[in-house]
């Protein structure tokens, strides 16, 4: 018996201090980069979803004249714990050559701390209620987005033309104008469409300006043409001055109305499909025209965004959200609204960016015990 204790002494006690060296080499080596790997994308996609159906749970809210509100994840951090053990035991038989039987596990706890920042006060009248600067509206077409889609949400109107300037509000009872302006842009995205068109952000005598840039070879094309004629400004030229406020010189000025972010908010509202019933029991607003019948809003928005509402959860969605017993989402094939619902979240970041968080005021610990 002595004897075979001491023959196995040695080695298996070399061999538990190895396996043990080993078991901490991988930890401490392959440890952070492993959960770095594996945490961040879960993140990334958590964080992704969230802001999401935020964004569509306040386009809903809307709809329903329900007070919007949003909350900003202004910090994640998460710590990791890591457990290990070993063991060692032996069976003494005096005709088994391998009595030691060695044992080791490892495991790792996550404890994440998130913390959230409601929007409110001066953040939120300079990201939700100010107007959306021209200098954001050149940037986003520089980014590549159509001059089409970029106006359409953005702008109120352009001279004379009114893009359903009603509704950048809650849902009116009237319907809005909107044809005439929709004519124009027209024109303006089949230059876009033979890279024609270009749009530049400049400043004068303090003042912000868009300039809207033909090439000199379609100046004179009927796409250029409609677009002056509709607008009301003079045909023929190559550049025309768009900005916030009327000039004396209108042969090549346009007055143009952004929108808020919120007003961007409640135009794209008007394009939620809600149940039948929810319009007869009043909850949301039935607009009529002048012949007094219901307003289709799909003439103004349908090939922007178009919002679907289901009684059982959605199986093929971007995303949705529940909100007063009914599922609403966004079709994952419908790629105009995937389009515009990006472009929102966009402007909506553009139009955080250049606030400073404050520090935030709820922090919740989300980790095990």
């Amino acid at each position: 018996m002595t004897d075979i204790f001491k023959r196995y002494n040695l080695k298996y006690f070399c061999f538990l201090l190895v396996g043990f060296f080993m078991l901490s080499l991988i930890g401490c080596v392959n440890y952070g980069p492993v959960s770095l790997k594996s945490e961040r994308s879960r993140y990334n996609l958590a964080i992704q979803k969230t802001n999401d159906e935020q964004l569509l749970l306040n386009l809903v809210r809307l709809k329903y004249r329900d007070t919007p509100f949003f909350m900003e994840v202004s910090n994640i951090a998460s710590q990791f714990s890591l457990k290990s053990k070993a063991g060692i035991s032996a069976q003494l038989e005096s005709i088994v050559e391998d009595i030691f039987n060695l044992g080791a596990s490892a495991s790792y706890e996550e404890s994440p701390t998130v913390s959230y920042s409601p929007l409110q006060g001066d953040k939120f009248v300079k990201n939700i209620l100010s107007t959306i600067p021209l200098k954001t509206i050149a940037l986003l077409f520089h980014s590549g987005w159509s001059v089409e889609r970029i106006f359409r949400i953005s702008f109120q109107s352009l001279n004379d033309l009114e893009n359903a300037p009603g509704a950048s509000g809650p849902t009116p009872k009237l319907a809005p104008n909107y044809v005439e302006f929709q004519k124009a842009i027209y024109y303006l995205q089949e230059l876009d469409n033979r890279d024609t068109l270009s749009v530049l952000y400049q400043e004068q005598d303090g003042q912000p300006q868009l300039v809207l840039k033909i090439a000199y070879e379609d100046k004179d094309s009927i796409e250029a043409h409609g677009f002056a004629r509709a607008v009301n400004v003079t045909p023929g030229q190559t550049s025309f001055i768009l900005n916030n406020f009327s000039n004396s010189d209108q042969s090549a000025h346009i007055r143009v109305i952004p929108r808020s972010f919120l007003g961007i908010m409640f135009y794209l509202s008007q394009s939620i499909n809600v149940p039948e019933q929810d319009v007869k029991s009043g909850k949301v607003t039935l607009t009529k025209d002048s012949n007094g019948d219901s307003f289709d809003w799909s003439k103004v928005t349908g090939d922007l965004l178009s919002i679907k509402f289901s009684k059982e959860k959605p199986l093929r969605a971007l995303t949705h959200i529940s909100y007063r017993d009914t599922w609403f989402y966004i079709d994952d094939i419908d790629l105009d609204s995937k389009s515009t619902y990006q472009l929102l979240m966009q402007i909506y970041s553009l139009q955080s960016g250049a606030i400073k968080s404050s520090e935030p005021i709820l922090t919740i610990g989300v980790g095990r015990n």
